[in-house]
């Protein structure tokens, strides 16, 4: 597995999945909180069967980074470290420079879902040069109105037992994310803390000085952000940002995790066609 080190002497692994072929674009893949990069695996093959190398991280104090940081106490799954948030931020920062360096030339496309959309609207205004598009999956406008702090769960309180439904209307999904290893469930506001978790908030900047195309997709029954708030998140960055090419998809009995939805190849080809109009496909 290779790694990098981050500021902090926190060691971050990580996965390359080449393209299939020559590659046509690279793309940068931040899972969201309690989870890792392993529970993307069909997205991964579907965008490396279509020509983009992939790269993944574990994120701070998640997965695989997250054992190694932790000393192997899985119940520690989920605990940024020394920096807490902004630490996860830089480090981001430096894999992506990782990537550009490995990879000149090629487009680089941020994907992000949930937490990792989060950081990646973070990333994008910090160094809007960086990347070629972006894509936010499960996002929201990052604000106390338009993220749900609450229960996440709430709607489907009295039908489960795991307290994962949100995450998909497949029941198996929430019965394999119990089941992993490396994932975790306690939310996010206990789990970073309120120091940390407060560090999420923030619009979209001002005059990105760049015209990225951007794409947000969401369930209509998300309870993280949900359509309303993506809606509201695109209208910041026309509006903010200066964005003139953002596409919002709402998939209807959607929930949170759309790679892992029952549409989800209706999705994953959604995601490619819209990559397909923007980057040069193969002959």
């Amino acid at each position: 597995m290779p790694e990098f080190t981050d500021a902090h002497g926190i060691a971050i692994v990580y996965d390359v999945h080449p393209a299939q072929g020559a590659a046509r674009g690279v793309i940068q893949l931040l899972h969201g909180v309690g989870e890792h990069a392993g529970r993307y695996t069909a997205l991964i093959d579907v965008l490396t069967s279509d020509g983009f190398t992939v790269y993944a991280d574990d994120h701070r104090g998640h997965g695989r980074t997250g054992m190694r940081q932790h000393g192997g106490d899985a119940s520690r799954l989920g605990h940024l470290g020394r920096g807490g948030h902004g630490a996860a931020v830089d480090a981001l920062w430096q894999f992506t420079q990782l990537i550009r360096e490995e990879n000149p030339g090629l487009p680089l496309v941020v994907l992000g879902h949930s937490w990792g959309s989060f950081l990646a609207q973070m990333l994008v205004n910090r160094h809007p040069e960086a990347y070629d598009a972006v894509i936010l999956s499960g996002s929201a406008l990052l604000t106390p109105t338009g993220l749900n702090a609450g229960d996440l769960n709430a709607r489907w309180k009295k039908e489960d037992a795991t307290g994962m439904a949100w995450l998909s209307s497949d029941p198996r999904v929430a019965e394999e994310f119990m089941a992993d290893p490396l994932t975790v469930s306690v939310p996010l506001l206990r789990l970073f803390g309120p120091f940390n978790a407060v560090q999420l908030y923030g619009r979209p900047r001002k005059d990105l000085g760049r015209d990225i195309p951007l794409l947000l997709i969401v369930g209509r029954d998300d309870p993280v952000g949900g359509p309303r708030s993506v809606h509201r998140l695109a209208d910041a960055y026309r509006q903010r940002s200066g964005l003139t090419d953002v596409t919002t998809l709402v998939y209807p009995d959607a929930r949170h995790e759309l790679f892992n939805e029952v549409m989800q190849a209706e999705v994953r080809a959604d995601v490619l066609a819209w990559l397909n109009a923007r980057f040069a496909g193969r002959d």
